[in-house]
């Protein structure tokens, strides 16, 4: 059987770090707002004497192994339902950069989930996909609940927010940032950040009120000074936001200025909706 899924990206409209959880992750509150930039992913299930799971896509910079989270939500969806075996091939038609804090990983994952649990005719309910989800990573239970959402926790915990459509464009530098690198450049500031965007922004969506004064990230003040690529990006769109651990930055409006050879995509907007199968 062949299964298509469409996994959208994400921004962050808020990011801010409230503290840091025992487990070694950080305390977040953070509005997350999924877009119309997908990937696109071809699963083709038969059952098999054994399981084999194999990969291929269009990104030649991401590893098609074990190693890749697709490969991780197959298995680790597998051995929750006790799966007979199967043999699983997937395609990832990838449009979303990676390490680019558009949760480019984490959307294709969740995507994975949905196959699976369609393919199998729904043994999980979408409280036990989101318990898969928080397993796996903290962008996961964003990109499965869709639309504009407050992630808490180390991002795992959602609550629906009022949607509000807007545009969205995107640039990215020719370098990724991890998010652990991110998270370190962080933990390095000796002012931490104490905006509470995030509370305001609430308000603002739930009385219809423009949220972009409010946009704001703390991992960009942390890592905006060790990378002269996104000091280019800010000084050539001033209201421009990174999003999540960057390198991408967004403007809520229907283009950007460019920088250089920068990766760019304009006329994007915000939606309602999460992964989703075609």
């Amino acid at each position: 059987m062949q299964i298509k899924v469409k996994t959208p990206a994400k921004i962050n409209l808020t990011l801010e770090i409230t503290g840091k959880r025992p487990d070694g992750f950080h305390e977040l509150k953070s509005i997350m707002q999924m877009i119309n930039l997908y990937d696109y992913l071809t699963f083709n299930i038969e059952k098999s004497d054994k399981t084999e799971i194999t990969l291929a896509g269009t990104n030649p910079n991401i590893p098609y192994n074990e190693k890749n989270i697709v490969h991780k939500a197959i298995t680790l969806f597998m051995d929750k339902i006790s799966a007979q075996p199967h043999k699983i091939s997937v395609y990832l038609e990838k449009n979303i950069p990676s390490e680019a804090g558009l949760a480019g990983g984490s959307t294709n994952a969740a995507g994975t989930f949905l196959v699976l649990n369609k393919y199998f005719n729904n043994p999980l309910n979408k409280e036990e996909l989101h318990k898969l989800c928080a397993i796996l990573g903290s962008d996961l239970n964003v990109c499965l609940e869709g639309g504009c959402t407050l992630a808490t926790g180390r991002g795992e915990k959602v609550l629906p927010l009022p949607f509000r459509e807007y545009p969205v464009s995107l640039i990215k530098p020719n370098i990724g940032i991890s998010a652990k690198e991110g998270y370190q450049k962080y933990a390095e500031l000796k002012n931490k950040p104490n905006k509470n965007n995030t509370d305001k922004m609430i308000e603002y969506l739930k009385n219809n009120i423009d949220i972009k004064p409010l946009l704001y990230n703390d991992l960009e003040t942390a890592v905006f000074n060790h990378f002269k690529d996104l000091q280019k990006i800010k000084f050539a769109n001033k209201n421009s936001i990174m999003s999540g651990s960057g390198s991408t930055y967004f403007v809520l409006e229907k283009t950007i200025n460019p920088v250089e050879n920068f990766w760019i995509k304009t006329d994007l907007k915000t939606i309602p909706t999460g992964c989703e199968i075609i």
